[in-house]
């Protein structure tokens, strides 16, 4: 199974990095090919022009960038993303790539009823990790988790992607080490066992 996995975080000693690390070792584990997307390392330019609206409308993207991300999608089975929440939502990057690389006419295609369906349809699952340091319950109740509703719902389950898992990690700042060491050892094992 390919996994290809998009990250997204500046900071090599970040947590994230730490998850990034577990996640790519139980994938190997359990035999499967990891193609990694490191925005900040690939320098990723998250920002729209207006060159590439009018590859979105024209459903032909121009970022050179862009063209290898789409080709790298179309042969992956499951997809991770890997992140920071940062004042309620994604980093710019990771932001850009939704809005730059879930293209129409590659990611997905409008019905004839103005519905979509996915296009990618070798992507059997997409799995979402997020670090915050707001607790949980706080961030559903003040701030409707916001990431669920934009990436989950708006994103992908209106694209027709299904098996869609979040995975968040919060008060990452505050927890003990031991606590960051055990999320970090799970996460290891559950991804020994994705198929």
């Amino acid at each position: 199974m390919k996994t290809v996995i998009v990250f997204n975080h500046p900071y090599e000693g970040s947590f994230c990095t730490a998850i990034l690390a577990s996640v790519t070792a139980g994938l190997k584990k359990a035999g499967h090919e990891v193609d990694l997307m490191h925005l900040d390392r690939d320098r990723f330019n998250p920002v729209m022009s207006a060159e590439d609206l009018r590859a979105f409308v024209n459903r032909k993207p121009v970022d050179p960038q862009v063209i290898t991300y789409q080709s790298r999608l179309e042969s992956a089975d499951h997809l991770i993303f890997i992140f920071p929440i940062w004042w309620e939502l994604m980093p710019a990057m990771m932001k850009g790539f939704i809005d730059k690389v879930i293209f129409p006419g590659v990611a997905y295609e409008y019905k004839p009823n103005g519905f979509m369906q996915k296009k990618l349809v070798n992507i059997k699952g997409i799995t979402l990790i997020t670090t915050m340091n707001t607790p949980g319950f706080i961030y559903r109740l003040f701030f409707g988790n916001a990431i669920k509703k934009a990436l989950f719902n708006g994103t992908f389950w209106k694209t027709g992607y299904q098996n869609r898992k979040w995975i968040s990690l919060n008060m990452v700042k505050s927890v003990s080490p031991g606590k960051r060491r055990k999320w970090l050892s799970d996460l290891e094992k559950k991804f020994e066992k994705l198929r």
